[in-house]
């Protein structure tokens, strides 16, 4: 079932999305034990998520989250549907693709902030300002 170029490679992201959701929730608990800390020490360790790097890495983790969420659902149709072994790799491709159209508008959201191109010209997209005004 594994054996081939997309089972290896599922088998393979899903080890390594899983890890990185594992490495994210040991920097989540920190991150929110700054609190303990005080407010200015909270803060200042929640700057740190401005920075393009630190936005990148989420960018990692919003991709890794859908991965493993779509192929997650994957193994489960490969292990209890009859014809999910003999349909593993149009399901594969189907998780890429999912994870690629979802991703799409979260990289926007993500980067926009961060990048002034993004910020400046993609207005005709999405006015958040526009639609908070009317609310």
């Amino acid at each position: 079932m594994y054996k081939g170029p997309s089972g290896m490679w599922s088998w393979l992201l899903h080890r390594v999305s899983g890890l990185g959701l594992l490495l994210f929730l040991f920097i989540h608990v920190v991150d929110i034990s700054l609190l303990s800390f005080g407010p200015n020490v909270y803060n200042e360790g929640i700057e740190l998520f401005d920075n393009i790097i630190v936005r990148f890495l989420s960018l990692a983790l919003i991709v890794a989250v859908f991965y493993h969420s779509f192929n997650g659902i994957r193994i489960v149709l490969v292990d209890f549907w009859r014809r999910g072994v003999k349909l593993q790799q149009p399901m594969f491709i189907a998780a890429l693709v999912l994870t690629i159209i979802a991703f799409i508008p979260f990289a926007y959201f993500v980067l926009r902030p961060a990048l002034p191109f993004l910020a400046q010209g993609a207005y005709w997209f999405v006015d958040v300002n526009a639609i908070m005004s009317t609310h």
